[in-house]
């Protein structure tokens, strides 16, 4: 198995263009996008995508959560395609770049191939998941996750939105609901082009970032119980303050992941705090832990520090707590096979890299369940992602795809 020759690399300016021509497709209000799932902005931006793909010669795959499956033909009729993609809806107030790069990224691999006459032994199929952000319709990797086992399809369907609308029929109603059968399809290998979603690369000079590991995640959503009354008439000894508890256990949160650096991370992002008048001490404190680690074992032990630590200090202040594990997924280990050929891509190229643990969820981390996967990232100005003021430049989109294709192509055969 060969790989391709240094000197081949992707069209950087076409591959920009396309970006920019998707943007077009549910703009946002500041600079960026609003192109939420099966909505009719994810419908255009769908027609759109299967517009260029079968302009380069690709047949196109519906499955029945929407996910599209474009195909590039290889020369071993058995052979188990390569798979490349990421998605294209978006958060509500989102940027350009945020999982686009990567679908028309695998795009642009089948472009330039076809400009090249190059031909593969497996099939390449570019990939849209539907549903990655599941800003709309949560939880996030919705479709893929289907596709990987973990979630039920019916169960999936039945997700509401803010509005009470349910995705399966959402779906339907835009028309991208398919008839295949979800997660049939058996796949040679995986790969996603992503934005950082970070700052460490920008911060440290690097063109890619070669994906290792996705950090685990914990979700504990923590109620405390204690009493409301007046702020100007209760004595200080008096007072059962559920917002200070809150406080010094957000305070032991921080403390606890700092204790395992360099890759923990911990915080509350969810924190709602009743009656949430001015005058009023705090009856009730609801809030989520957010703890995130590479390692499960670690995830567990500072699961179960938080627990302590908020038991210790809710009694000591005569105050009820409890605990509801809310969310949550194992750390990922991609494929050591895959991230090899990310490497080596790399370094054939002559691009500055690192590895890098990727602290977001993607839909590589539900397809690592069910084929060998790797992701590749490019950095983001200032580490901004989830904004509309997210922003790349074409040379870091330019060469995030240039090792995408090397590492799809060396992964697919090329054949003489």
């Amino acid at each position: 198995m060969s790989p391709p020759a240094a000197n081949l690399t992707i069209d950087g300016a076409r591959l920009w263009d396309s970006i920019m021509e998707m943007a077009k497709i549910g703009p946002g209000v500041a600079g960026g996008n609003n192109r939420q799932t099966v909505t009719d902005a994810d419908g255009e931006g769908r027609e759109l995508f299967q517009s260029w793909c079968e302009a380069a010669g690709l047949t196109m795959g519906l499955d029945q959560m929407g996910n599209m499956f474009a195909r590039r033909e290889g020369t071993d009729p058995e052979a188990l395609p390569v798979y490349v993609g990421s998605h294209l809806d978006t958060q509500p107030t989102g940027g350009k770049y945020d999982g686009v790069l990567g679908v028309l990224g695998g795009l642009e691999v089948i472009r330039t191939l076809n400009d090249l006459n190059i031909r593969t032994k497996h099939p390449i199929v570019v990939t849209n998941f539907s549903n990655e952000e599941g800003t709309r319709f949560a939880p996030p990797m919705l479709a893929s996750g289907v596709f990987a086992g973990i979630h039920d399809q019916d169960w999936a369907y039945a997700r509401t939105d803010a509005e009470g609308k349910t995705f399966g029929a959402e779906l339907e109603r835009i028309g991208w609901k398919g008839e295949e059968q979800v997660g049939a399809r058996k796949m040679h290998a995986f790969f996603e082009l992503h934005i950082e979603q970070g700052p460490i690369l920008e911060a440290k000079g690097k063109d890619i970032g070669v994906v290792t590991h996705g950090q685990g995640l914990s979700w504990t959503q923590i109620t405390v119980t204690g009493k409301e009354s007046h702020t100007g008439s209760t004595p200080m000894p008096m007072r059962r303050n559920a917002g200070l508890a809150m406080a010094r256990i957000l305070e032991k949160v921080d403390a606890i992941a700092w204790a395992r650096q360099p890759h923990a991370l911990g915080a509350a992002g969810h924190i709602e705090v009743y009656p949430n008048s001015r005058n009023v001490i705090p009856g009730k404190a609801v809030f989520t832990v957010d703890l995130r680690s590479p390692d499960l074992a670690q995830i567990e032990e500072m699961e179960a520090e938080v627990r302590t630590a908020a038991q210790e200090i809710c009694e000591r202040m005569g105050l009820e707590v409890t605990f509801e594990k809310v969310g949550g997924f194992d750390p990922v280990t991609f494929d050591e096979g895959c991230v090899a050929a990310v490497r080596n891509a790399a370094e054939r190229l002559g691009y500055s890299h690192m590895p890098i643990i990727s602290g977001a969820g993607h839909d590589a981390c539900w397809i690592n369940r069910v084929a060998p996967t790797a992701m590749i990232m490019c950095p983001c100005v200032d580490g901004l992602s989830h904004n509309e003021a997210e922003e790349i430049t074409p040379d870091w989109a330019k060469k995030g795809a240039d090792v995408l294709f090397h590492a799809v192509v060396e992964t697919a055969e090329i054949v003489a």
